[in-house]
């Protein structure tokens, strides 16, 4: 991981600049990026648009992250987008130690992947942060929404709300009036403000121009320019509702109207995320959610109920040594009966005995297992057939057991819509999110 765009902007010169195919609305935010993105490429496309997205990071197949109208990429377009970024930048002067990482090949391969299949639209998520990240080379008519702020990646970007959101806001051209901001705490609000003042920027905001609300069994949006009752909404979670609507807001604001609202239920009523507070049914269920910092699981908890069936779950779990453990475990201690610490394959996964030692120190019971499905297994016991097991605290430990609890085969067939995509093998877990 090295930031800078220099990288990235003689990339995608080699590739002949694929980035500026098409109008694109760019997803930048703490949590919910993923979701947001799904919703809004689908809302494009039931107008008659053929949508690409591009997500990070996977949950078990690589294909997850390059979506046209919602679908994984095949393997063979797969194949050859990244070839076509690797040719790219062998045939870049550069150093032998400043070559294009992962990320911006992955990222290359997705903008390529797009353009040569002629889209009308794309709905792009960043990485990490906003300013260095890979994703940042738009043009100045590119829609930006924010999803939210809240501390993260603090020894990346920032140990403070006003560091994090001029971070991600710094996506934005200056004076631009293209811009979604979704709900905020009251210090991320002021520091998204005081932002927005320096660079003149105007914004749509959720909770003053964009509203939602639940709606019967949907959610009714309204925004300037239109009002939504009643739209279904096919991925679990209350916090779910604000992502539909900065969605929604950013889809009006690219194409400059509102959108039809017919077509448009029926393709949000489809949308699903993998392990987004996704229920495996089973004796016990088994909920998979991917919530990797404290604002994610205190969102994911606050709706977990439902996906339980109002259980009380034995958590699974495991996290990454630079995230607030401490924090997500006193979340998980008030929703969870017990929890599992457990060890993802990541190299920066915490030890489970130090998982364990905090979740009692949070007044949970716990105790420590070092294989992730040793893990599960001890949580289905502990649980019992009329209980729930939650799997959560990093999308590495998704990819690790996903696979398996769904018996998934190794290989899938092609074009296997992303949310029960198979593995794909590149490199082991999710990859990373830069």
């Amino acid at each position: 991981m090295r930031f800078g765009l220099q990288r990235m902007r003689a990339l995608l010169g080699a590739l002949g600049h694929p980035e500026r195919a098409q109008p694109a609305i760019h997803v930048v935010g703490s949590n919910g990026k993923s979701s947001t993105a799904r919703l809004a490429g689908a809302a494009l496309a039931s107008q008659g648009l053929r949508t690409g997205t591009y997500l990070s990071p996977h949950v078990t197949g690589w294909r997850e992250r390059i979506e046209i109208q919602g679908r994984a990429v095949s393997r063979e377009r797969f194949a050859r987008a990244v070839s076509a970024a690797v040719a790219a930048a062998a045939s870049l002067d550069l150093d032998a130690d400043d070559q294009p990482t992962q990320f911006e090949i992955l990222t290359a391969a997705a903008f390529w992947t797009f353009a040569d299949a002629g889209l009308d639209a794309a709905v792009i998520e960043a990485g990490l942060g906003g300013r260095y990240d890979a994703t940042n080379v738009l043009g100045a008519d590119a829609v930006v929404a924010l999803t939210n702020v809240s501390l993260e990646h603090t020894d990346l970007l920032g140990d403070t709300e006003e560091a994090i959101a001029a971070e991600k806001l710094a996506v934005c051209p200056e004076g631009s009036d293209r811009l979604v901001v979704g709900p905020l705490s009251p210090a991320a609000a002021a520091a998204v403000a005081g932002e927005m003042t320096l660079r003149c920027l105007a914004a749509w905001r959720c909770g003053s121009e964009v509203r939602a609300r639940a709606a019967g069994s949907g959610v009714e949006v309204v925004t300037p320019g239109a009002r939504y009752p009643a739209l279904p909404l096919g991925v679990r979670g209350r916090f779910q509702r604000d992502n539909l609507s900065v969605a929604l807001a950013a889809a009006e604001r690219l194409l400059g109207r509102p959108l039809d609202p017919g077509p448009l239920a029926g393709a949000l009523a489809l949308v699903r995320m993998p392990g987004r507070l996704e229920v495996l049914p089973g004796a016990p269920l088994v909920v998979l959610d991917g919530a990797h910092n404290p604002a994610g699981v205190e969102a994911m908890v606050a709706s977990l109920g439902a996906a339980t069936a109002r259980r009380r779950p034995v958590a699974v779990v495991s996290v990454l040594g630079d995230k607030d453990a401490g924090a997500m475990m006193r979340s998980l201690a008030d929703a969870c009966r017990a929890v599992v610490a457990t060890r993802s394959r990541h190299p920066r996964a915490s030890s489970p005995a130090g998982l364990a030692a905090l979740a009692r120190r949070a007044g949970c019971r716990a105790e420590a297992v070092e294989s992730p499905r040793a893990a599960v297994q001890r949580a289905r016991a502990l649980a019992g057939r009329r209980g729930a097991v939650l799997v959560c605290g990093s999308l590495y430990l998704l990819g690790d057991l996903r696979p398996w609890l769904l018996r998934a085969p190794p290989d899938g067939p092609d074009d296997r819509p992303a949310a029960a995509g198979a593995p794909d093998r590149l490199a082991p877990g999710p990859g990373p999110a830069r």
